[in-house]
């Protein structure tokens, strides 16, 4: 057990040495919004801009989402910020971009969309260890006002749980 332990931890410090591996953005109100099935790593397509502009820190996906349309993932209302170096071929901040998933996945998405009622909320937006732009998206459903509540005292439990623990132990 020992040695798994150390060898996850060793794991740890080598993807946050990585210096390709970035957060860009996160969506933190997401797991509060929403109950998270189950997620998925999508790439998404970008313009040279765009991914400059994303080097340097400038987007969101708080107000984001993702749909299926036409056989085809998009990712709208994403913002990335203008980058200032591009004067001829700047972007659009706010337009659609497309993601790309597998054709299996793309069926599986479609039909937790559209049968099942789900919706699909961008999560992290990062640059993977070979410095490729992706996005993880969850297949969420909505939460209701008695959820969040129930959430958020659970999560207030806990942390008086392990302050008590941490006191007496």
């Amino acid at each position: 057990m020992r040695c798994f332990t150390l060898h996850a931890f060793a794991m740890a410090q080598v993807k946050n040495a990585d210096p390709n591996y970035k957060v860009i953005a996160e969506n933190r109100r997401a797991r509060f919004d929403y109950a998270i099935e189950e997620d998925l790593e999508c790439g998404i397509i970008l313009e040279g801009s765009e991914v400059k502009s994303m080097r340097q820190g400038g987007s969101n996906i708080a107000e984001s989402y993702a749909a299926v349309e036409d056989g085809e993932l998009w990712l709208v209302n994403s913002y990335v910020a203008p980058y200032d170096q591009a004067k001829t071929f700047r972007h659009e901040e706010r337009r659609r971009r497309k993601l790309l998933v597998s054709r299996k996945q793309m069926a599986h998405l479609w039909n937790e969309t559209q049968r099942k009622g789900m919706t699909l909320v961008p999560l992290v937006l990062y640059f993977n260890h070979r410095g490729m732009a992706k996005i993880k998206i969850g297949i969420a459903k909505g939460k209701k006002n008695h959820d969040k509540r129930e959430t958020s005292a659970k999560r207030d439990w806990n942390r008086q749980k392990a302050r008590l623990l941490k006191d007496h132990g």
